[in-house]
């Protein structure tokens, strides 16, 4: 699938990038616009990129890339089309920046992904590659000299500058910040690297201190699962609780995060002086409860209290965590 708005431009035989806007300024020369009926439609977006990935479904899943800003002073689009001289089948290479409080956004799955600099492979196949980070763009009056990559014929320079918080990442009460993130469609899986910081706001009616927050190394979304993951020595905690785990499978909307161990080291949740381990345990968001899925062949332990044994693991089955890419 080729980008979606704004119209396309004519190929450049020279490379040139095409602006998402109709100014001359601080641009190289390009082949105009074709005029569509779309065009007014398109500034009121802004520009826009759609990769569409064929799951093991069947279905399609669309990643779309939006810049939020639509004048040339806080940011670019452009769009750098094979040239006569590279290969056939080569993809189109486009790059957004945007400065102002929108900046890029990235829809993946459940999540709404946004941050200042995208770059964005689109192969022929409509799937690709992006790129996102802190970092700047703007066009160049002249290709440098002797350099090759399509970037500098196109007299285009994207200047990645990752630093921690810079990422962000909303999914429906869930705020994450991380670093870098990296999406490819050699296995359908966005990367965000950390440290990945993260709170869920309270439920309408109860007290800011409802709140769950928490930390992890980085966070999988699967594109083809449509699962989103917390990996690396995750902490969660809400009040007196604070469960860790190695994975975690998070779905904010289903109020649920299901947290799994690895080998020699459970799951694990503290409430005070309660503690429950298992391989796998199941984290209810709103009413802040953790119980452990039973499990045939693993063993579950605990300490209470009350001096009471551990409760029984819960009645459902563990659910089957997503393949590890």
């Amino acid at each position: 699938m080729s980008p979606a708005d704004p119209a396309p431009t004519l190929p450049d035989p020279s490379g040139g990038a095409a602006d998402d806007t109709d100014s001359d300024t601080d641009t190289p020369d390009s082949d105009e616009a074709i005029p569509s009926s779309d065009d007014a439609a398109a500034d009121e977006e802004g520009a826009n990129v759609t990769l569409t990935r064929k799951a093991k479904d069947g279905k399609e899943r669309v990643i779309k890339i939006v810049r939020t800003g639509l004048t040339d002073d806080t940011g670019i689009f452009a769009s750098c089309t094979p040239q006569d001289s590279d290969p056939a089948g080569s993809p189109t290479l486009s790059v957004f920046s945007e400065t102002g409080p929108g900046g890029i956004q990235v829809t993946v799955d459940k999540n709404l992904i946004r941050a200042p600099l995208a770059i964005v492979t689109q192969q022929e196949s409509g799937d690709g590659h992006i790129e996102m980070s802190a970092g700047t763009a703007r066009f160049l009056d002249e290709p440098p000299e002797g350099q090759t990559d399509r970037l500098s014929r196109c007299a285009v320079e994207a200047k990645p500058q990752p630093a921690p918080d810079t990422v962000f990442v909303k999914q429906g009460r869930t705020d994450l910040k991380g670093k870098t993130l990296t999406y490819d469609e050699s296995d359908g899986v966005a990367r965000i690297d950390g440290p990945i910081t993260f709170e869920r706001s309270a439920e309408a009616g109860k007290p800011d201190s409802d709140k769950l927050s928490g930390t992890s190394e980085r966070i999988e979304v699967n594109v083809d699962n449509e699962t989103t993951t917390l990996v690396g020595q995750v902490v969660l905690k809400n009040g007196a609780r604070t469960s860790t785990a190695a994975r975690v499978d998070y779905d904010d909307a289903a109020n649920v995060a299901v947290l799994r161990g690895e080998a020699g080291k459970p799951a694990e949740s503290v409430d005070g002086k309660d503690v429950i381990r298992a391989p796998v345990l199941r984290y209810n968001l709103d009413l802040n409860t953790v119980i452990a899925l039973r499990s045939e062949d693993t063993p579950i332990t605990g300490e209470f209290d009350d001096g009471d044994p551990a409760p029984a693991a819960g009645s459902s089955p563990v659910p089957a965590a997503p393949p590890t890419p």
